[in-house]
């Protein structure tokens, strides 16, 4: 056989995978990551006859200017009348993005709200080593420029009279319900205080038919531990893996991008016999703009009385 009969194949051979390998790109580039899905949860984690709570989780919008279409998509989801909306961080991709921000969450201002901030809230994104999402571990930001986070606590605590769960716990109503929330800040970049939030935790006053929700953005076993040990904890909530982000078909994620297991790295699970939820988000970093197998969404939770399902 001639060497011209053997490196003819093997040249359709590699230009067939280079050509694969654009297409999934593209698609991964310019369509998936694109692809905005609304998720539906019910909950039966309430007292028998209560109403129902209507909840509206947002996490990892990653905004940047020129993003139209999540804008729009994520202003929709006021439609669908939420009773709470919950925001566990990294609202921000871009440091120019604030007045986008104010656009994409202005049909919420009049819904309670309680939120965590993400690293994404204090810290600009930065070109990172692949590695570090395969070889996870809690860190801190290096030279990270700084973004204006005070303007987005004041656009969400001041403008907007959402609660900051910020290292505390705080006592929310919402659809006539009374809700007992904590949370800390982002332990990605080693900034939770846990103790100090447990403590503000068990100083609200409770009551047997309280709602408790416990928040956090990087989703690490440590604090989800802690959370689920507490009385009444009927749902957490978090977000920052954007549910592995580049996957396996079937959505099955590779990395969490912290230490829980990949497997919970999206959607609804359980978590020491409380319900975890775990959003996808709706963002990427801009030096990331991919996504396989795992669409970037929103979340409607509904807690429903335990004789309602």
């Amino acid at each position: 056989m001639s060497v011209n009969k053997i490196i003819r194949p093997l040249g359709i051979g590699a230009a067939a995978i280079f050509g694969g390998g654009l297409a999934i790109t593209g698609w991964a580039a310019g369509i998936e990551r694109r692809r905005f899905v609304l998720r539906n949860y019910q909950i039966p984690a309430l007292p028998a006859g209560s109403e129902p709570l209507r909840i509206l989780h947002l996490a990892d919008f990653h905004l940047a200017p020129g993003q139209r279409k999540k804008i729009r998509f994520v202003r929709q989801l006021a439609d669908l009348a939420p009773d709470l909306v919950v925001l566990t961080g990294d609202n921000y991709g871009h440091r120019d993005a604030f007045s986008e921000l104010v656009e994409i969450l202005a049909p919420f201002r009049d819904v309670p709200g309680i939120s965590v901030f993400g690293s994404n809230d204090y810290y600009e994104p930065v070109l990172k080593n692949p590695l570090t999402y395969v070889f996870p571990g809690e860190r801190k930001p290096a030279t990270q420029p700084k973004l204006n986070t005070d303007e987005l606590r004041w656009l969400l605590f001041d403008q907007f009279g959402w609660h900051d769960l910020t290292n505390t716990a705080v006592e929310v109503t919402a659809a006539g319900h009374r809700i007992r929330a904590i949370g800390v800040d982002d332990p990605h970049i080693k900034r939770d205080r846990l103790a100090t939030a447990l403590e503000h935790f068990t100083e609200l006053p409770a009551h047997p038919t309280d709602i408790v929700l416990g928040l956090v953005h990087a989703p690490y076993q440590r604090i989800l531990d802690a959370y689920a040990g507490l009385d009444g904890m009927a749902l957490m909530l978090a977000g920052h893996t954007h549910g592995g982000q580049v996957c396996l078909p079937g959505g099955r994620a590779i990395v969490s991008n912290c230490d829980l297991p990949p497997e919970y790295a999206g959607g609804l699970n359980d978590w020491r016999g409380v319900p975890l939820h775990v959003s996808r988000g709706l963002g990427t970093s801009i030096y990331a703009p991919v996504r396989t197998f795992c669409a970037p969404e929103a979340s409607l939770i509904t807690l429903q009385a335990q004789d309602a399902i």
